[in-house]
């Protein structure tokens, strides 16, 4: 499968382009091409290299919508959970959390609101929701400061980024053309289809592509596509929801970005995950165990930019090592961490909260169809990207820029590539670095050479043959960061490994990997000394 020539891509035209590779872009390009349509995707760096793949791994109801009242969003989402981890067991399975309360009044609250989740759910409940005495608490070994008792209930877990090429891989099977490293510069009106041009972001290769309809999906960096497509649009054409021009090219999203910190299991150990409920600004707090690691997050930080690689903020790592000490009873130290990472939520600008107030902005999706053919789509969450994509493509038939599908696209039973032909993995393989992130694919990369060199968190060289053959990896970011979760996992781990890495990506690609550009990243996931002085 190993990246074709561009040129190739201009002997036929598509019903959809699809601009963005990450869990909102994916989605909408495998239900478009189970729908028996010409899809082509593109992704301008890597697939799931922003938000999609800096998560806090929870897909979920949303526990805290349902405090907000947000019902219909509950629902929705405790039914797209279900289906996620129907079509990737290997990638998504049930966990429980333990939530702590230190007053009776609050702990009795918090029962009944659990209750009232889970009853929710329905049948597609994950486990009972259960009342957690003291003792108890202790004897799992997850007692913390000032506890009266707690509470048991069960939601979902799931890499994104393998999720993500898991969607990549479906829509190519379904006959979609996919492509990472490719860039939009240019986007024009030509009769009633977009012209659109794509530059090979690796080797400067130019071509245009004709497409009938053009799904912008490029998370919180959806405004800058808006103004490259709609600037070239005629007044005549812009969507009638939006009096003028102007208001067409308003910003719709307001970046809200949320550090994670990871820490060896060791120093937090956690066979559950742990919900905070009530920070002392009023946020929740996660600690949920990932891939051997304890994942501790998140911010929720208002930006008015959004950088491809963002910081995290004084304030916000002072945040989460005190939530750390008080709410977890563990006092983290600078070698505790072993990378700290920043996700960009695209939060859908509603113009109603208080300036500077991400937390209460709205975390529902905005599909708006801006001109004809052109669709943007931003927010939401991936447990419900599969529900987004379905409204996309009803929008663009709405609309009468694509005719009515030719066939049913049932993507709610449509399993995921790499899935298990049958049944879940145990949980011994969930807790394993990453053994069980190949699914069905894991036998094909035993016989590649380099099964007996390991590399490092389980990676062995086979893996990095297979990840370049089969999965798009071309830099070593490509590979550490999202084929292999080790830059998330442990930064100066992934630096030590990365020159291996490199090698092997060069051998098989023939592709200069970027490693220089890769170290520098491994510095960033670290705490820097300017980091811990305000600590």
């Amino acid at each position: 499968m190993f990246r074709p020539d561009l040129s190739d891509w201009t002997q036929a035209p598509c019903d959809v382009l699809v601009i963005g590779g990450g869990a909102t872009g994916l989605g909408v390009a495998v239900q478009a091409a189970l729908e028996g349509r010409r899809v082509a995707l593109v992704e301008a760096r890597d697939f799931a290299c922003g938000t999609s793949s800096r998560s806090t791994k929870l897909l979920h109801g949303g526990v805290r919508y349902l405090a907000q009242g947000r019902i219909k969003l509950v629902r929705e989402a405790l039914r797209e959970r279900a289906i996620v981890l129907g079509l990737a067991p290997h990638l998504a399975q049930p966990l429980p959390f333990v939530v702590h309360e230190r007053r009776w009044l609050a702990w009795a609250i918090t029962a009944l609101g659990l209750k009232l989740y889970q009853w929710l759910a329905g049948r597609l409940s994950l486990g009972a929701t259960e009342s957690i005495s003291q003792r108890s608490l202790r004897d799992s070994g997850v007692a913390l400061p000032g506890t009266v008792a707690g509470v048991r209930y069960w939601d979902g877990q799931f890499e994104d980024a393998r999720l993500a090429l898991a969607l990549a891989r479906t829509a190519q099977a379904a006959g979609a053309r996919v492509r990472n490293h490719t860039r939009v510069v240019a986007l024009k009106q030509h009769d009633k289809d977009w012209e659109v041009t794509l530059q090979d972001a690796l080797n400067g290769q130019q071509i245009t592509l004709r497409a009938h309809c053009v799904v912008n999906a490029t998370g919180v960096w959806v405004d800058g596509l808006r103004q490259l497509a709609l600037s070239a649009v005629p007044q005549t054409a812009v969507s009638k929801t939006s009096s003028s021009r102007s208001s067409a090219l308003q910003g719709l999203v307001k970046p809200s970005q949320g550090v994670h910190l990871v820490v060896d299991r060791a120093r937090l150990p956690l066979n559950e995950a742990v919900l905070v409920p009530r920070t002392t600004d009023g946020r929740v707090l996660f600690a949920v165990p990932w891939l051997g690691a304890t994942v501790i997050g998140t911010t929720d930080t208002p930006r008015d930019d959004a950088p491809l690689e963002p910081r995290p903020m004084a304030e916000e790592l002072a945040f989460l090592w005190g939530e750390t000490a008080r709410a977890l009873g563990v006092r983290l130290q600078a070698h505790d961490v072993k990378s700290v990472w920043v996700g960009l939520r695209p939060l859908v600008d509603n113009r109603h909260g208080q300036q500077g107030q991400t937390a209460q902005m709205s975390r529902e999706h905005l599909i708006a169809r801006e001109a004809p053919g052109f669709v943007t789509v931003t927010g939401g969450k991936w447990t419900t990207y599969r529900s987004m994509a379905q409204e996309v493509l009803s929008t663009l038939v709405a609309s009468g820029d694509l005719p009515t599908a030719r066939c049913v696209a049932h993507t709610e039973s449509h399993t995921l590539f790499g899935a298990p032909a049958a049944g879940a993995l145990p949980t011994s393989l969930r807790e394993a670095p990453g053994a069980h992130l190949l699914g069905s694919e894991a036998a094909k990369v035993l016989n590649v050479p380099g099964s007996d060199e390991l590399l490092g968190l389980g990676l062995t060289a086979a893996m990095v043959r297979y990840c370049a053959r089969s999965e798009w990896a071309v830099t070593v970011e490509d590979m550490l960061a999202r084929r292999w979760r080790v830059l998330f996992l442990d930064a100066r781990l992934a630096e030590q490994m990365a020159p291996r890495v490199a090698e092997l990506l060069q051998q098989e690609t023939g592709i200069d990997p970027a490693l220089p550009a890769f170290l520098a990243l491994c510095r960033q996931y670290q705490l820097s000394p300017a980091d811990l002085a305000g600590l």
